[in-house]
């Protein structure tokens, strides 16, 4: 595989002689480097002291068996991957360690063709899983109040948590609702301009000659009713990042003098001739197909490409449905201390209701409902009965199970596995993404829930 001798190193951990001799023999041969351990106790204090890429070891052996080293060489490197060789009889050893994250067994004597196999798998695993943990070493240290697990939602932390501390232009894209001022708060508490101002201007919201005095400022006497001089956003945001909203929906000639600030750092104030150099960080964010209306005319490729240098596109809540329970816990003690109510839990079968529900309005609507439903809720648990009468409606008949009270959250997440793989044809791939899992996630589901 084109991989330097150097770069290959397998610990070797048997207490029988050899058997080590052999395994060595035959990895010198495919150019990795081969340690040997003479046995489980020997093994973890190797790899206290050295890097592996691999380690290949036996189940059965005297002072410190497999199982025992395995847990301990788990704990120093979680990404190290063991590859367990064990005779028939101990086979169930084996799998008890695969249950534990081995990465493989194989059983005696071994298949020297898928030994070879299984090693170089097991340096391509190392490689993904060191860079995995160092990105999610990376996303522990940034700071958002993002709500999610999701496999949507660990990629948009990862793009933001290498974004967030550059000078980049960012253009936010996704649907109403999405969290696309969220996503613009937490790039700006992770830059370097965390201790500056940040200042949201949602552009759809004022006509164009307000919008102007608002972004830019005026001066005295520059309209009727300008009474003083007023410093705009782009100047209240010097030194820090401004937030544009709905920057889709901004004019033409609004557009020009956008352009020109991104251009030249400069602006001017309304019914001024001086110009202002300003030091502001720009994320933009729009739920409009902005490169569509470049090719309508109706938004200036300039200015695109401008705003375009970066963009973060949010997911939909459909695309993440294993974050709503997550979020609904989050609404329902926010929204419980806010109205002084006490909720004991949300009960199972409102749980699935909200889980079927495709949330047209994403986290938005979701937040509205929790909201409503704390509100209206009787008792100390929040019921189906409380929410909207459009969530209420998507009741189990898309769900192919009928509707119960003893429905369980396991309940609710087998009725919408199956509706989205309906929904997709039987399309496992397609139906992971939608979910917001690993398609092998998934299939771990299917094989619970038979």
């Amino acid at each position: 595989m084109g991989i330097k001798s150097n770069q290959r190193t397998v610990l070797v951990v048997d207490d029988e002689q050899v058997h080590r001799y052999m395994l060595c023999n035959m990895l010198h041969e495919w150019g990795w480097r081969c340690v040997e351990a003479d046995d489980g106790d020997t093994a973890v204090k190797a790899v206290k002291e050295h890097r592996y890429d691999a380690v290949l070891m036996d189940v059965r052996m005297v002072r410190m068996d497999g199982r025992e080293a395995f847990k301990h060489i788990r704990s120093i490197n979680p990404t190290l991957p063991v590859i367990i060789m064990t005779a028939y009889s101990s086979v169930d050893d084996a799998v008890e360690i695969m249950k534990r994250g081995g990465h493989d067994y194989l059983t005696k004597p071994l298949d020297f063709d898928r030994l070879r196999l299984t090693l170089e798998r097991a340096l391509d695993y190392r490689q993904v899983e060191e860079q995995k943990q160092s990105r999610q070493n990376q996303i522990k240290g940034f700071e958002t109040s993002i709500i999610g697990t999701s496999a949507p939602i660990v990629e948009l932390l990862d793009m933001l948590s290498y974004v967030a501390p550059t000078e980049a232009t960012v253009l936010v894209t996704g649907e109403s609702g999405t969290g696309k001022e969220l996503v613009a708060e937490s790039l700006h508490q992770n830059s370097l301009r965390q201790n500056g101002p940040f200042v949201k201007v949602n552009c759809a919201a004022l006509s164009e000659s307000l919008l102007e005095s608002e972004l830019f400022g005026h001066e005295k006497g520059a309209f009727t009713g300008a009474d003083r001089q007023r410093d705009g956003k782009f100047i209240q945001a010097n030194g820090g990042t401004l937030f544009l909203d709905e920057i889709g929906e901004t004019s033409p000639a609004m557009q020009v003098k956008l352009l020109r600030v991104l251009q030249e750092g400069e602006l001017q104030r309304v019914g001024a001739e001086q110009s202002l150099t300003v030091d502001v960080r720009i994320i933009a964010a729009t739920n409009r197909d902005l490169e569509h209306d470049v090719k309508l005319g109706s938004f200036r490729e300039d200015l695109y490409y401008r705003l375009n240098v970066v963009t973060i596109t949010v997911p939909p809540l459909r695309a993440r449905i294993i974050d709503i329970p997550l979020l609904v816990e989050h609404f329902v003690n926010r929204f419980a201390a806010k109205n002084r109510r006490t909720v004991e839990s949300v009960t199972p079968e409102c749980m699935r209701i909200l889980c079927l529900y495709t949330w047209p309005g994403n986290v938005r609507e979701l937040e509205n409902a929790i909201e409503r439903g704390v509100i209206l809720m009787r008792g100390e648990q929040l019921t189906e009965k409380s929410l909207p009468l459009q969530v209420q409606k998507v009741l189990v008949s898309d769900s192919g199970i009928e509707s119960s009270r003893s429905a369980t959250l396991q309940d609710a997440e087998k009725a919408l596995i199956l509706k989205t793989l309906d929904e997709t044809n039987g399309n496992k791939s397609e139906a992971a993404r939608r979910l917001g899992i690993t398609r092998k996630t998934l299939q771990n589901k299917l094989q619970k829930y038979q």
